[in-house]
């Protein structure tokens, strides 16, 4: 039958060949032709290409193929093909024409065992010899979770080949694996089976019209772009896509993979490499241009933690209890916004700030990439009294906008202060000037805006260039893993990390809101954010409060983020000390843990007031000043070197007098106590920064220790179990007299001690750090989250 069929499409009148026979036949199978991604975008695009290339001299026939059974499977597809539409344009005879000769050339078949692929085998080598066609090739889209890759490339490969002398092309959509073990593991099972040159990972990013005219546009505007495309003019690179629906319904896919692995770590990628690759001399070699991309990634420096800033929307927990039958209690760290930024070592970018951001239950749909340029110009003219569209002031900047939001359409955006540029008039047209419309705050005619002569969805474009061979527009293996090895590091470190939350749509407000940091990213709003009624009143009850620690405020972040939160707090309370009485007393721990603290205070709080600061000690052990063991000289070496602390302000603890190290008679624990009578108001200290020892120790005391717990000692002499035994240290009471006492605990180690003192009450002999308790000032506690989730 469906050689009839095919015999009468192809000498279909209205229709007519190029001169010359037939160029071969091309069989296309769709696996999973009933799933979402088949119904939604596959076979529509495929009938796109049966429409496009019915004259082109190649005959087709397309099999649709899943493991439902023949009659259900075949209704169910059937009603799928009946719905496809023609383009806008297309005559509607010739388009009722062409659906129904497409829908004659389309088959459904049951695809599971080794036998079904046989049977397809012999079904198309019956068709070919009983037409006399020459076969071309055959195009597999397995449109299937990717754990059904590896059987189904066993049956292709060993009973579904073409003819000697046709190609094979095998499609693959992601995701390819989870992380870099897993993708060279897929990787390594399907090499088995397919060579490279067959195999074709779709990113579909890659279709879209505006991401696809990157290349061709950097390559026709060669003369404009050349000096400018690079770290001295280029301010900053951003690839976004932002959605406004969430995962409802998809949250098993979600849990696996979250907002990173399913856009950033491949859409949001590739976009990017388009943009900051170097442009081969020939921009049509394919070959070039994948050598050129890869290079580009990886010249991409190494991700950290401190490069992200992830996001949950709200109601993300719920869903996934609802349709995973997780607990009521369960709770994902799985992200569904993110914001990272990345730095490439190759000299053309060095220093430039590449933003790759995407989400889930965002404000708007929308998604593009935009090169901004620094300006360097000033301009003292009033504004209306120049060409607004021309002036040098204004922003400069490339956008390519692969569609929604404000233009609801793909878009090249050049403003009209940089150049007008090259573009192919028979597939982009210069739109015309709406003075309605706004894009990042200017109005749309200060830019030269060029839309698609012809608008096509991406997948269109991808099943044109797999009919093709256009390679260029894949992922070759090399550059997959390359990929997987930039982001996995990223993925690993985050994998615990507690995102913040966001209620979802125009209720987010500020909360996502980043900025570049020295060392990475950090959200502009640096609270915690978290749920006022976990019950769910809605998004009207999502503010930013503080979490508790020990009936005490808790911050907590990653360590980097906790540090520069600390940091910026302790500036904030010298400020309003010094505005308050004149000046500011800080009072300090030694140890490892505050180092990374003395330098951020040291290289980026230039605010803070140093000149109205006295800087005491916490604790010391007993050692010369010069000693490395000594916390003075830690503290001198990261902080004080750094800073104008006027000399008379610095208060060593007296450990070394008469030549000797802590010798009671010496009285130094009672000349610092008398210091601090003479000059700390009511002995209160501005602000205590304190740390804890794995055994719950704070300061110098210690556990067990019948001094300085209670009595009128402020500094006193104790005992360390660990070398250099002997201590001077601040007593309880001393402590407890402060307006503020901050608590930093770091690192994975302190998480026993941490967990422990969030179940015991007020015990300092047992705990010493149970014991603080201000009197009459604030105790914060500032806990990163290896501390508090291990």
């Amino acid at each position: 039958m469906l050689g009839r069929v095919l015999c009468t499409v192809l000498f279909v009148g209205a229709l007519p060949s190029p001169a010359g026979a037939s160029q071969g036949h091309i069989s296309v199978v769709l696996l999973g032709a009933n799933g979402d991604l088949a119904k939604k975008y596959l076979w529509q695009g495929l009938f796109q290409l049966y429409m496009d290339q019915v004259s082109s001299g190649h005959s087709f026939t397309f099999h649709g193929a899943a493991l439902a059974a023949l009659e259900p499977g075949q209704r169910l597809m059937f009603d799928v093909l009946k719905k496809l539409s023609c383009p806008p344009g297309e005559a509607p005879n010739r388009c009722a024409v062409l659906k129904d000769q497409f829908l004659k050339l389309s088959q459904y078949h049951q695809l599971g065992s080794a036998e079904d692929y046989r049977a397809l085998n012999r079904e198309i080598e019956t068709l070919l010899g009983q037409e006399g066609l020459q076969e071309a090739g055959r195009i597999f889209y397995l449109s299937v979770p990717p754990f059904a890759y590896t059987e189904i490339a066993g049956h292709i490969n060993s009973s579904c080949r073409p003819r000697a002398g046709a190609w094979l092309r095998v499609v693959l959509e992601k995701p390819f694996g989870h992380d870099l073990q897993s993708a060279q593991q897929l990787a390594a099972e399907l090499a088995g089976f397919f060579s490279e040159e067959e195999m074709y990972r779709v990113d579909h990013y890659l279709g879209k019209q505006a991401v696809a005219h990157i290349l061709p546009f950097r390559d026709q505007n060669r003369q404009f772009l050349g000096p400018i495309w690079n770290r001295h003019h280029v301010e900053r690179v951003e690839v976004v896509l932002k959605e406004t629906v969430d995962a409802k319904g998809r949250t098993r896919f979600y849990e696996q993979y979250g907002v990173i692995r399913d856009v950033l770590q491949n859409h949001l990628t590739e976009a990017l490499l388009f943009l900051i690759m170097e442009l081969p001399a020939n921009a049509s070699s394919a070959q070039e241009l994948v050598q050129r991309r890869l290079q580009a990634l990886q010249a991409l420096w190494g991700l950290q933690r401190s490069s992200a800033v992830l996001g949950q929307y709200q109601a993300y927990d719920s869903q996934v209890q609802q349709e995973l039958r997780e607990a009521r209690g369960h709770v994902s760290t799985t992200p569904t916004f993110a914001g990272v930024l990345i730095h490439s070592q190759s000299p053309r970018w060095e220093g430039v700030p590449f933003l790759l951001t995407s989400g889930k239950a965002l404000d708007e749909r929308v998604g593009y990439a935009r090169v901004l340029f620094k300006n360097r110009a000033y301009c003292p003219q009033s504004g209306t009294l120049r060409d607004a569209g021309h002036s040098q002031c204004k922003p400069k900047q490339i956008i390519f906008y692969f569609g929604h939001g404000a233009l609801g359409a793909p878009a090249v955006l050049v403003s009209r202060n940089l150049f007008q540029p090259v573009m192919p008039k028979d597939s982009w047209r210069e739109a015309g000037a709406r003075s309605d419309l706004h894009l990042f705050g200017q109005p749309l005619s200060d830019f030269y805006v060029y839309s698609p002569v012809r608008e096509r969805d991406a997948y269109s474009v991808v099943i044109s260039n797999i009919y093709h061979g256009r390679k260029d527009f894949f992922i070759p293996v090399e550059n997959l893993l390359a990929s997987w090895a930039f982001w996995t590091p990223l993925l690993d470190s985050t994998s615990r990390q507690p995102p913040r939350l966001y209620p979802g749509g125009v209720e987010n407000q500020q909360l996502l809101d980043f900025e570049m940091v020295p060392g990475g990213l950090a959200f502009t709003l640096a609270e915690p954010a978290e749920l006022l009624h976990p019950g769910g009143q809605g998004p009207s009850d999502f503010r930013a409060v503080r979490s508790q620690f020990r009936q005490s405020p808790l911050v907590s972040a990653w360590a980097e983020e906790l540090i520069a939160r600390l940091a910026s707090d302790m500036e904030e309370a010298a400020v309003r000390s010094v505005a308050r009485s004149g000046q500011f007393h800080l009072a300090l721990s030694g140890g490892s843990s505050p180092v990374g603290l003395f330098q951020r205070l040291a290289r980026h709080h230039y605010g803070f007031p140093w000149q109205q600061s006295h800087v005491w000690l916490v604790d010391e052990r007993c050692v010369p000043l010069t000693d490395s063991e000594s916390n003075f000289l830690g503290l001198h070496r990261h902080l004080l070197q750094h800073v104008r602390v006027p000399y008379f302000n610095i208060h060593p603890m007296p450990v070394h007098l008469n030549r000797r190290l802590c010798v009671e008679e010496d009285g130094g624990a009672q000349l610092y106590a008398q210091d601090i009578a003479a000059l700390v108001a009511n002995a209160s200290f501005d602000l205590v920064l304190l740390g804890v020892g794995t055994d719950g120790h704070t300061a110098s005391l210690f556990p067990r220790s019948e001094s300085g717990l209670e009595g009128a000692a402020t500094v006193l002499l104790t005992e360390s179990p660990a070398k250099p035994h002997q201590r001077m240290s601040f007593s309880l009471p001393l402590i407890n007299r402060a307006r503020q006492v901050f608590v930093l605990v770091l690192g994975k180690g302190k998480h026993d001690i941490t967990t422990l003192l969030s179940r015991v009450g007020h015990e300092p002999r047992k705990w010493p750090i149970s014991g603080v308790s201000p009197s009459s000032g604030q105790l914060v506690w500032y806990v990163d989250y290896e501390a508090l989730l291990g």
